[in-house]
């Protein structure tokens, strides 16, 4: 178990400190801190071919696509990979579970009914939705889709089922994220759909390790498929936004996707990997699937520099 520790621990090399994380850097030689000496000039080409060929940069870490990327050890709370950690960015529906927090901290009657409201309707990016005016269902339906399926409709309906109403609710979350330490962070909205929805991958760590708290939010956040039964008879199908979920090779235990066209897209996770706990925070990716590769490529450099096998 020493050695197991002491791997990961060759992993967490601070650069420096940002409230409860460390920034990430390659060890060298000798397994100090800091870079390797001349480690690019030392490699050959067929080493940094090989890199490259297993989803590696030269230096020997994941060759990520997304511009943020943070993952934390939830065992000691230090950085095993950072990038860009500090920057302010929009965040889209990562946003959901600020949101889900606040709307379970009220302590409201899950099997009360809200009906979408034209309130609820997207009238910033104009997106679809399933849930028409007038559907109803009760607020642990609303509080699934929001999370499963990345609902609008849902999670904007429970801002406004909130006492006091949306300006309330807002408030709620902004006073949360200030509780949680997420200096950085900033919302004005319940869906993420405004860009003004802003944190850092610091800051969401921190928001993914305090929603991994809430039983509903693991269990809504990790659910590959839900079906509900609306007043009017109708059954709406939905499905999780992130199909990692479904994946036997991932042991997932929270999980968000977020896009709009300001953030770019997005995914947080709390995930085991080789047996240990970990964050993943990964913000504008480009490209509809890149994020997910990210997440296998974090994965798959984990298990191979702790020697484990994948889980599953």
């Amino acid at each position: 178990m020493a050695g197991k520790r002491e791997n990961w621990r060759r992993l967490m090399v601070v650069a420096g400190t940002c409230g409860l994380f460390a920034v990430a850097m390659p060890c060298n030689a000798a397994g100090e801190p800091g870079p390797a000496k001349n480690a690019t000039s030392a490699q050959s080409k067929a080493e940094v071919h090989k890199a490259a060929q297993a989803g590696l940069t030269a230096a020997g870490l994941p060759n990520l696509k997304s511009s943020i990327a943070l993952v934390v050890d939830l065992v000691d709370g230090h950085a095993i990979y950072g990038k860009n950690v500090g920057h302010v960015s929009p965040i889209a529906s990562i946003t959901k579970l600020m949101t889900a927090m606040v709307a379970l901290d009220a302590d409201l009657p899950l099997e009360d009914t809200i009906v979408i409201d034209r309130a609820d309707v997207d009238q910033l990016k104009h997106t679809a939705s399933r849930l028409g005016v007038g559907t109803a269902l009760s607020r642990s339906d609303m509080l699934r889709l929001a999370l499963m399926s990345s609902e609008n409709r849902a999670a904007a309906s429970l801002s406004r089922a909130y006492p006091g109403g949306r300006e309330s609710f807002i408030a709620a979350m902004n006073r949360k994220a200030v509780e949680l330490g997420m200096f950085s962070s900033r919302f004005v909205d319940s869906t993420g759909l405004s860009s003004e929805n802003v944190s850092t991958a610091q800051d969401l760590a921190k928001m993914v390790k305090a929603a991994y708290e809430y039983p509903l939010i693991r269990q809504f956040t990790t659910t590959s498929a839900h079906a509900v039964s609306t007043a009017r008879g109708h059954t709406l199908q939905f499905r999780n936004s992130n199909g990692l979920v479904k994946s036997p090779d991932w042991d997932i235990g929270l999980s968000k996707t977020g896009y709009i066209s300001e953030a770019g897209r997005c995914l947080v996770m709390q995930a085991k990997i080789a047996a240990r706990p970990v964050v993943i925070v990964l913000l504008d990716s480009w490209g509809k699937s890149t994020r997910i590769g990210d997440a296998n490529r974090i994965k798959k450099w984990l298990e191979s520099r702790v020697g484990r096998k994948p889980v599953g």
